[in-house]
């Protein structure tokens, strides 16, 4: 400017009213420091010190390794910062694990962003949102691709210096391009006048207001120029002791444009550019609404892509990726322009429906998107088929409330992949009772073994020939004190889903071992228990070594011991599955496929994975008497199975003439009704046949 004086008010005006720290005081919610060139604390805002536990006070001063990096990579904390001070390498944001005052991990997204002040001494901001917090996680989204664009806008490019009506006493403009008119036309001119109507009635009625109260004034407007169309935020201020007035303007066009980034990323899915979860939900509370106030019916689809995650397990995550942003293009083509399809998450969508008349326009839409995955789906050279199950709620039959409207289109989807997938599923009140029981189920799961509440018991097994006992099949029961007797068929598929399987098969497998100890000691035989194993199992890394663990324990041979799997197990055709099924075999245990016949390919996975054993399915067996089909599926298997050099074990048999013909085939075991249920521990200590 021309006048110095001027000038040392404008800065020293500049340094009181630091935008910078304003803004981040301003924002509570999330924890920003600054640093000066030596790492020492010289900014610590509210939010930091509820993150990392220092005060202010505490903070400022200390260097960033002695407050909340971790010892290990301090080293890499400083080099990076010194690397960016000298270099201008810049600190990428990222994930990064951190510690507070308790010397407790807080896992942290960490922006930063290097700022050279007025005095030319370089501060870097560390920008870190707490990860634990949901409502965080959101807003570190946002904060990802945007914050920094927002918050760190350049030094204010335009200064004016007025009297209170408005004439320019002088200006700076370190960009001339985003001046209106030409500089030679400013000194001396009204800024009210060279500007269109509506943004110089800002100016004129701000700074009337100046005189009224104290403090900045802040307002936005908008310049047609010759590159464009251009936003500013205009921040004045009165000078009263000279009558003067200071306005200092940015170009705040990236910050404007970026906003619209900024609300397309925090209401739609980056992968396939759907409405997210948020805008998805707001806008069925809205159809909801609509609907109540119309005295129409609305529905709600929940979507699920069948065998998804197979895809991702086996082509890789990209393919994934490829495959939901098809999925999703091909589910608005179905629809109309006024209704909407979002993703919620993973391979899961919604699609809300309004206006509808009648429950065949709702199920002519379901028909229509199954119809639509029929096609594959064309990625990378590969063709890919894949179906959806869809859950169906409708309102108001089947809630008024957004929450449980979802909640019972998603108990609905799950009734469809109950029913063999591929289909749709209208919600009823049944499903909701069956979903409800199971919620239960796992809600009494979770403490069970604490409680001591499951037990094991054991079916014997015998040799067709000699009649006598040679082992036992372990099989888990359960009693809870809320829920009563639970069956098998209800909790191993919600431990399977849930992950607890892993915790309650390791307590079968340490039990049924124990046993075996005792009940070989006891009667000086040589008995072998046999255990089920779920495909969850196997995921167990620590699984053999488990296994071996448990053998040592309670001192039984491993040839004693006979895991019994299925051909879902083997379907999954993972490596490690295949890896931890030879190291079984190498250790002695023997190996038993379960469930015989009712896969479609059982026979190649006998050739090609080493059993010992093969348990025919209870389902062929009760037939073998009244039905020849049965009879011959069941005479081929155990012929098969003995030219392989398997073992066979028929399972539920109930009856002497299913004994009689079991037999004459030459079956090598039987368990079932017959001899025995499955039996408590000490009771099979007693058991003999008579």
């Amino acid at each position: 400017m021309k006048s110095n004086k001027v000038q040392s008010m404008l800065t020293h005006q500049y340094v009181i009213n630091d935008p910078l720290h304003q803004l981040f005081d301003a924002v509570s919610a999330i924890s920003v420091q600054g640093y000066d060139e030596q790492r020492r604390v010289i900014y610590w805002n509210k939010a930091s010190e509820l993150l990392y536990g220092y005060s202010k006070e505490e903070a400022t001063g200390q260097k960033i390794e002695d407050l909340i990096i971790p010892k290990p990579i301090q080293h890499h904390v400083i080099a990076a910062h010194s690397d960016w001070i000298k270099n201008g390498v810049e600190i990428p944001a990222g994930e990064i694990t951190l510690r507070n005052k308790t010397n407790e991990d807080v896992t942290v997204f960490s922006s930063h962003v290097m700022f050279t002040n007025q005095y030319n001494t370089k501060q870097m901001y560390c920008i870190d949102v707490d990860l634990t917090d949901v409502r965080q996680a959101q807003a570190h989204a946002l904060l990802k691709d945007n914050m920094l664009e927002t918050i760190f806008e350049a030094i204010p490019d335009l200064y004016f210096l007025m009297d209170e009506s408005g004439k320019i006493l002088d200006y700076h403009a370190s960009n001339p391009k985003n001046l209106y008119v030409p500089p030679s036309q400013l000194i001396g001119q009204n800024i009210a006048h060279l500007l269109p109507e509506e943004v110089a009635d800002k100016f004129r009625t701000n700074i009337v207001k100046l005189s009224q109260q104290k403090g900045i004034i802040t307002f936005e407007y908008s310049l047609d120029l010759p590159h464009g169309s251009v936003y500013f935020e205009a921040r004045i201020n009165h000078l009263p002791q000279y009558n003067q007035v200071v306005a200092i303007i940015r170009d705040i066009t990236e910050q404007y444009q970026s906003a619209e980034v900024i609300r397309h990323q925090a209401y739609f899915d980056t992968l396939t550019s759907l409405p997210n979860r948020f805008l998805a939900l707001e806008r069925l509370s809205q159809m909801l609404i609509e609907a109540e106030r119309n005295n129409q019916q609305a529905a709600v689809f929940f979507l699920d892509i069948d065998d998804f995650k197979k895809v991702n397990d086996t082509l890789g995550h990209e393919v994934g990726d490829k495959l939901l942003i098809k999925a999703a293009a091909r589910l608005q083509k179905v629809l109309r322009k006024e209704d909407t399809v979002g993703r919620l998450g993973g391979d899961e969508f919604i699609v809300l429906l309004r206006g509808l008349n009648a429950e065949n326009s709702a199920l002519a839409v379901a028909e229509n998107l199954l119809n639509t995955f029929r096609d594959p789906f064309k990625i990378d050279g590969r063709e890919l088929i894949l179906t959806t199950s869809i859950g169906i709620a409708m309102y108001p039959e089947n809630g008024n409330s957004a929450s449980d409207i979802l909640r019972n289109a998603d108990t609905a989807m799950y009734q469809a992949k109950a029913l063999g997938r591929n289909t749709f599923s209208f919600f009823t009140t049944e499903m909701n009772l069956i979903m409800q029981r199971r919620l239960e189920i796992e809600e009494q799961m979770r403490g069970a073994l604490e409680r001591n509440e499951f037990e094991i018991h054991y079916q014997p097994q015998l040799d067709t020939k000699s009649k006598t006992v040679i082992g036992a099949e372990a099989l888990l029961r359960w009693h809870n004190s809320v829920l009563g007797n639970i069956t098998p068929d209800e909790f191993i598929p919600i431990a399977e889903h849930t992950g607890l399987i892993v915790p309650i098969g390791k307590y079968v497998i340490e039990q049924a071992l124990s046993f075996l100890n005792t009940w070989q000691t006891s009667h000086q035989q040589n008995y072998t228990i046999s255990v089920n194993l779920s495909p969850r199992q196997f995921r167990d890394k620590q699984f053999i070594s488990f296994i071996k663990q448990a053998l040592v324990t309670a001192n039984v041979r491993p040839e004693s011991l006979d895991l019994e799997i299925t051909e879902g197990v083997l379907m999954r055709a993972q490596s490690y599955i295949q890896e931890a099924l030879v190291e079984i075999n190498n250790l002695g245990i023997k190996l038993a496929m379960d469930d015989f016949g009712t896969g479609y390919s059982s026979i190649s996975y006998l050739r090609q994975y080493p059993f010992d054993e093969l348990k025919i399915d209870r389902s062929f067996i009760q037939g073998i008497a009244d039905n020849k089909a049965d009879s011959d599926l069941v005479k081929a298997t155990i012929a098969m199975s003995h030219s392989l050099g398997l073992t066979v074990v028929a399972e539920g048999v109930e009856t002497e003439e299913q004994l009689k013909m079991l037999k004459a085939l030459k079956c090598n075991f039987v368990q079932g009704y017959y001899y025995s249920k499955a039996l408590p521990a000490q009771q099979l200590l007693e058991f003999s046949v008579h």
